[in-house]
């Protein structure tokens, strides 16, 4: 048993440095892409349609994987990752890459969902914590070698490479998945939920949009109508949970209030956090060169790199996850502050830097926190919906505060001169101070450990 959960151990940790290098990878070649395609317009297009599904297809992965198993839901996932990234590769023009890259962004979502639920069903807190190393590891190496891959793919064999590599991967993936993880669960009862899917979908969408295209954002035409369709699918989407037998997201993920809080600060967090993150090169580039701007940058991701490998060490002395939830938000929300008076005083690089630091800090430690905290306390039958939502609340937060801070720097100064970036960051530490607010503050004696 022991040797097959390491089989389905590394096997998930394959799959997971797939999907993070993906999105990395593509950034250094979109020039070449742009180049070769001929495409004046729609390189953003590419980057969003994977960043889409990638963000809507999380909650349905999850309830999937309940239902059906990790091991089927990390197959199907391998092979349609697999199957996208062949499509990308052989895409004639940018419409044909646009469309594989919403495939490639369907598999790639299964499988962070799929990897996250198994390590919960898989092994306890203090195991996972244990293993906090190696997911550090695939972390860093994706983050760190991302960039320079895609470049060198790009400026070597060409860019169609970026996408090819991922073919062999993949081999080893699924092997390794088919042979550790476990099959479909002898308790799982119920059937998908095609409605609520159709629901979630067009929801997603509207605030993935708003999110990622500057043009829908600011549009006095677009944007009401996709505001007013998020809202009203998303109110048909809950109350069509609360009536169905077998729901996509079940409300007893939202009957424990550990849970209930934790997905809320995932929300505000993504917001305050990954939402900034389109800004943080605009703040830097108020006062530094291009190069300047690059070395500031780095210290965004040493921040994210240090708070990773300390929590893995940290956490096992002292595991209380709701703890390190809240020691998050509060780091986020003084390295936000620091970023705003930064851009007042016209990106001074001395308070810029610390300010970069703590909010890659903040990133690692709220992400790491509260998975940890969703693997260990959920049902082990909405093990997949617990991780599911979780994960979503975080990525579209991060997608409702990109469009959100921008379009309040337009409203409030104007544009996004150091005025409006103030401003940005300046909302963004108000949103992750109500976050550390509404964060729960101790893990109650009815958690529980879904280790089998």
């Amino acid at each position: 048993m022991h040797a097959s959960r390491n089989l389905a151990y590394a096997g998930l940790l394959l799959g997971m440095a797939m999907a993070q290098l993906d999105g990395l990878v593509l950034t250094a070649a979109l020039p070449s892409i742009g180049a070769d395609l001929h495409a004046r317009t729609g390189l953003v297009a590419v980057t969003a349609a994977g960043l889409l599904t990638l963000t809507v297809a999380t909650p349905l992965h999850g309830r999937l994987g309940d239902l059906y198993g990790r091991r089927v839901s990390f197959a199907l996932s391998v092979l349609v990752f697999a199957a996208g990234s062949a499509w990308c590769a052989a895409a004639p023009g940018v419409g044909s890459l646009i469309a594989a890259r919403a495939l490639q962004g369907l598999g790639g979502s299964g499988l962070v969902v799929t990897a996250m639920s198994a390590l919960g069903e898989l092994f306890d807190r203090d195991e996972l914590l244990r293993r906090q190393g190696w997911q550090t590891a695939v972390f860093a190496a994706a983050t760190l070698g991302g960039p320079p891959l895609g470049g060198l793919l790009a400026a070597g064999p060409g860019w169609r490479w970026i996408f090819l590599v991922n073919l062999p991967l993949c081999v080893p993936a699924l092997v390794l998945g088919l042979r550790g993880l476990p099959a479909r669960p002898r308790h799982a009862t119920g059937e998908f939920d095609g409605r609520s899917s159709v629901l979630l979908v067009v929801a997603g969408s509207a605030v993935v949009a708003l999110g990622t295209f500057d043009d829908l954002a600011r549009s006095p035409l677009w944007t009401p109508l996709l505001v007013g369709a998020a809202v009203l699918t998303g109110f048909l989407f809950v109350r069509r949970q609360r009536r169905v037998p077998s729901p996509l997201i079940s409300p007893k993920v939202f009957a424990d209030a550990v849970l209930a809080r934790a997905v809320v600060v995932n929300g505000l967090a993504g917001a305050a956090l990954y939402g900034t993150f389109t800004y943080v090169a605009l703040v830097a580039a108020l006062r530094a060169n291009a190069a300047g701007t690059g070395l500031l940058l780095v210290a965004m991701t040493a921040g994210q790199l240090a708070l990773s490998v300390s929590f893995a060490a940290l956490a096992r002395k002292h595991p209380e996850m709701p703890a390190w939830g809240r020691f998050g938000c509060l780091l986020g929300t003084a390295g936000l502050a620091g970023v705003a008076v930064a851009a007042a005083l016209d990106g001074n690089p001395w308070l810029l830097a610390p300010g970069l630091f703590a909010i890659g800090a903040a990133f690692a430690v709220c992400t790491s926190a509260y998975t940890v905290l969703g693997q260990t306390r959920a049902q082990r039958d909405l093990m997949g919906v617990t991780l599911g939502s979780l994960t979503f609340a975080r990525q579209a937060g991060g997608l409702a505060g990109t469009a959100v801070f921008g379009w309040l720097a337009l409203a409030t100064a104007g544009g996004l001169g150091a005025a409006g970036l103030t401003v940005v960051f300046a909302a963004a530490a108000a949103i992750l101070l109500v976050a550390w607010f509404t964060a729960p503050a101790v893990t109650s004696s009815g958690a529980v450990s879904s280790s089998s």
